[in-house]
């Protein structure tokens, strides 16, 4: 009998878990990534305000429209796109934050594989 208490006091404990997200720190700001794709670093730059991301990757800037879903989902939409990829919205969504980072998952909008990185508010 004590097992099954240990057991459901065990479940209470995990399921009232919460994850820490101040997603609305990180809507506007200087920032770079990391995203890691099959053992690779991919790094970028990138600034963001209310409505507009530049972003810095490979030596090229990219400018996107910012469209804010809710506090923790956004939707990028590319400003001036060069081919069809670049013509599909992508969707990124805040899964953790701290103090100075936060963690992300995204993917083109309405595609499955979701890639994962992290961002990092740089030093002002």
């Amino acid at each position: 009998m004590k097992y099954v208490v240990l057991f459901f006091l065990a479940v209470m404990l995990v399921s009232c878990y919460e994850v820490e997200r101040n997603c609305t720190d990180f809507k506007t700001g200087h920032y770079f990534s990391e995203i890691n794709i099959d053992d690779s670093i991919f790094k970028s730059e990138f600034n963001r305000n209310d409505t507009l991301q530049v972003e810095t990757y490979q030596g090229k800037v990219d400018s996107s429209e910012v469209r804010w879903v809710n506090d923790c989902e956004v939707i990028f939409r590319t400003i001036n796109p060069k081919n069809r990829i670049e013509r599909k919205d992508i969707h990124l969504k805040i899964l953790t934050t701290t103090d100075s980072s936060y963690t992300f998952e995204y993917s083109y909008v309405g595609e499955d594989l979701k890639q994962k990185g992290t961002a990092y508010r740089a030093n002002k």
